[in-house]
């Protein structure tokens, strides 16, 4: 292709492109263009800093998680724009550069000793109540993270725990500001309210008016959409059934597991940070002090808390916990291995700063014999096979599902079985049928338009399916007399509400006008607070929504209810409850507030750093 063009260059087309070319060099410029060649692979810049387009997809990626664990089944990607979608995405991630921008430029820092001190106290990365490096690097691959991406983002989010916890934790609210916020969530008040029921009997709805809405609304009366398929489903744990092993590999394995087997130390320690403020000797200087300190006799969980830069573990005592060989630095890690029970340690040089390490215990490791291990060795051989083979079929999968033009090569090569689907609509089914990401490959036009099979989908860690369209069944016109008597419920409470509406507002006229008015069927209600349990939440809410009446008076309100009801209120009192509160109800309004008042300055802060940034979308 690129010779064909070659060759036509000299034609006139080339002269016109040329041309062409030159035009929008005269609009743009060069530099423009460059520009945007250079950020071909960037969603976005935030003062300077890159957003990539990769790191938008796994963020928008994330969101429709989230949002498929928030809502379930009922949640429906196809529902949304997926231009929105993007957009939400993009400013949830400029939003949290900007913020850690913020936290940077404000001196926020996390130290990776503080970062290594939550890694060894996650319950999550730990086997028997120590870490395990093992369970460590499978929870990370399950989370789609290495090691230093996942560092990476710890510290990130501890900046942003810190700049969070720096702002909230600062607000503060006056004496008079409390008293006024607990005497408004204490107010009560006294209303009456009288019920204008829904009387269908008062109107009619005509066969002319139903074939009226059923003409103006012909696209609501459709059948539901719907789509039969047949899926090959990969499933893990089946496949481990496919897995041999040998007796030699249950020993190689056993072999390999003690010679690897080496005694968990505890350690803890006093961290001395080399940073802006305080370079390497000065840093030293104060560990040799310390150490001078230790060494009268002072406790060394007491200068932890005083001295150590490492805010992790500082208010543990400096304790790290139990952790085996290939942690720590190596440095630290020499030390650590150097000493005897108890024995503190001369001052330790790590990228980190000075460190004095202090071992406070040591697990010997019992070497259990092969028969006692045999099972769980077997077991665990069993697992490392069955996940690389899992592996390997999912790739097979993947390329002959793209290649085939249906389910039958990759479900006999493969040693699948196809399965069929009953027909379901965009809401789903029972089964596979409810899972969201089924129903939106069944429903994508790849599958329904193309005809082609799904691209993989994995329904959960251990499950792989791909799919394709058996039968399609359009949406159909359903008969107006299939939806008449439906149609007249809906007119039917359209009129009444309208009808109890001009009742009401020609009540609250008279009412407001302080004329005679005999009615019957008041219901008064004394001092309701706002949670009040005998009341509807709707009217509840609009009787603290009223005016407080004149003294003698009362103030008039009326509200109209979904099922054709129609509530007129009568507020007669508003009652404010004397200023007196104990000292501990006072600490506790004055706690609510606080926070209130500390988010909305966060939010406040968000917003002044995002009306200051530079933000540049691709």
């Amino acid at each position: 292709m690129l010779q064909n063009i070659r060759d036509r260059s000299t034609g006139w087309i080339s002269k016109a492109i040329i041309g062409l070319i030159a035009v929008l060099l005269s609009f743009t410029g060069f530099e423009a263009i460059m520009r945007s060649a250079s950020n071909s692979n960037n969603a976005a810049k935030v003062n300077g800093e890159e957003i990539t387009l990769p790191e938008l997809a796994q963020a928008k990626s994330a969101q429709n998680r989230r949002l498929a664990q928030q809502f379930g089944q009922d949640f429906d990607t196809s529902l949304f724009d997926d231009k929105l979608m993007t957009e939400m995405a993009l400013k949830n991630l400029i939003g949290r550069k900007l913020l850690l921008q913020g936290a940077q430029n404000s001196g926020f820092t996390a130290s990776q000793a503080a970062i290594d001190a939550f890694l060894l106290n996650a319950p999550e990365f730990q086997e028997n109540g120590r870490f395990s490096a093992a369970r460590y690097d499978q929870m990370l691959a399950q989370m789609g993270y290495s090691r230093l991406q996942f560092r990476a983002m710890l510290e990130q989010d501890m900046q942003l725990e810190q700049l969070q916890l720096g702002i909230t934790a600062s607000a503060f609210v006056t004496e008079q500001e409390v008293k006024a916020y607990a005497q408004l969530e204490t107010q009560t008040r006294d209303f009456a309210a009288l019920e204008l029921p829904a009387d269908f009997s008062q109107i009619t709805v005509t066969d002319d008016e139903i074939a009226d809405f059923y003409q103006a609304n012909l696209p609501s009366f459709m059948t539901p959409e719907k789509v039969a398929i047949e899926y090959v489903e990969l499933n893990k744990n089946q496949l481990a059934e496919r897995i041999e092993v040998s007796d030699e590999e249950i020993q190689e394995s056993y072999q390999e597991a003690i010679a690897n087997l080496s005694e968990q130390r505890r350690a803890a320690h006093i961290l001395f940070e080399i940073s802006a403020e305080q370079n390497e000797q000065q840093a030293l200087e104060k560990a040799k002090a310390a150490a001078q300190r230790l060494a009268q006799g002072e406790s060394f969980a007491a200068l932890a808390k005083e001295l150590s830069d490492d805010i992790g573990s500082a208010e543990q005592g400096g304790d790290l916990g139990f952790a085996g060989l290939g942690i720590y630095e190596p440095s630290f890690e020499d030390a650590l291995y150097a000493l005897q029970n108890e024995q503190v340690s001369e001052p330790v040089f790590t990228e980190y700063g000075w460190h004095l390490i202090k071992l406070t215990g040591i697990q010997a490791v019992d070497v259990l014999s092969f028969a006692e291990m045999k099972d769980g060795l077997l077991r665990d051989l069993r697992m490392d096979k069955t996940e690389l083979l899992f592996v390997e079929m999912v790739q097979d999968l993947e390329n002959l599902a793209y290649e085939a033009a249906d389910l039958q090569q990759p479900a006999q090569e493969l040693g699948l079985e196809i399965k069929y689907s009953p027909a379901f609509t965009r809401q789903g089914g029972k089964g596979i049928l409810a899972n969201r990401s089924v129903i939106e490959a069944a429903f994508s036009p790849l599958v329904l338009e193309d005809g082609a099979n799904s691209l993989l989908l994995e329904l959960d860690d251990e499950t792989i399916v791909v799919l394709r369209a058996r039968e399609h069944l359009k949406p159909e016109q359903v008969e107006l007399a299939e939806v008449a008597t439906a149609i007249k419920d809906v007119l039917s409470t359209q009129k009444v509400k309208e009808y109890t509406q001009a009742q009401g507002a020609s009540l609250l006229a008279d009412l407001r006008a302080g004329k005679s008015v005999t009615q019957e069927g008041w219901q008064p209600v004394e001092a309701a607070s706002r949670t009040h349990e005998d009341v509807e939440p709707q009217v509840l809410q609009e009787v603290f929504r009223m005016p407080k009446p004149d003294a003698g008076e009362a103030s008039y309100a009326g509200l109209s209810m979904q099922d054709g009801r129609y509530v007129v209120l009568r507020l007669t009192g508003v009652n404010t409850p004397a200023d007196v509160m104990s000292a501990e109800e006072f600490k506790e309004y004055q706690k609510v507030l606080s926070s209130r008042q500390g988010q909305a300055d966060f939010v406040a802060f968000g917003q002044q750093v995002e009306q200051e940034a530079k933000i540049e979308r691709f």
